[in-house]
């Protein structure tokens, strides 16, 4: 090490009450994070929605499937989806999604297509394997029938979930996640901020996040 680095390190140092080769405080175990006790249901749904909404996400309680369509019909309109594309699980299939959307007269796009071509598309259509009541986020697991790209690159995105996704914090979450894929983490929109502290929603992602939760198939 020459000269100059070292004095330069030994300044930092003494700024920071330090003597060479301090070892690095360990973090009492008193201050590790602690797993959330889950609460209610009821509560647990009323917090992931309150959380969603502070983050510009718009929330939906659906009973069945028949609310689903109706919902479905109303954010096409909303929204004046054009074109869409969605995740290929056999649970969206037994929703129905797919039919319904061809039914409005929507476009569907497969999420393998040209990246160009997905991220034309109005709208993505997406499960949910995890969602955090505490921060109003969703976890999304990846794979060939659950392609990242769906919640990212189309304007809108629509995650529709079940009751028993719901997870009481992180550390639940991913413990049961498996190393095969990745993991998507939607906390909102797509948001970004100058220096002027000037958001913007929607440049590096979605623009709009709707979240329902559904109750039954």
């Amino acid at each position: 090490m020459n000269a100059a680095r070292e004095e330069i390190l030994a300044r930092i140092r003494a700024s920071l009450n330090r003597s060479p080769g301090a070892p690095v405080p360990l973090v009492p175990p008193s201050a590790r994070v602690r797993p959330r006790a889950a609460g209610p249901m009821d509560a647990e749904i009323e917090l992931l929605f309150a959380e969603i909404g502070k983050l510009n996400g718009v929330t939906r309680h659906l009973r069945n499937q028949e609310d689903l369509h109706a919902a479905l019909a109303d954010l096409v309109r909303t929204e004046q989806v054009k074109k869409a594309t969605l995740w290929t699980t056999p649970e969206l299939q037994a929703w129905d999604v797919a039919s319904r959307l061809k039914a409005l007269g929507v476009h569907l796009v497969s999420p393998q297509a040209d990246l160009r071509e997905v991220a034309e598309c109005d709208l993505g259509v997406t499960g949910v394997d995890a969602a955090l009541p505490e921060t109003g986020t969703l976890l999304l697991r990846s794979s060939p029938e659950k392609p990242r790209v769906v919640s990212l690159l189309p304007r809108v995105h629509l995650a529709i979930l079940r009751p028993g996704a719901l997870r009481p914090d992180l550390h639940q979450a991913f413990a049961e996640v498996t190393e095969d894929g990745y993991v998507v983490l939607v906390t909102g929109p797509s948001r970004t901020a100058d220096i002027e502290l000037t958001l913007t929603l929607g440049v590096h992602g979605p623009k709009s996040l709707y979240v329902w939760l559904l109750d039954t198939a």
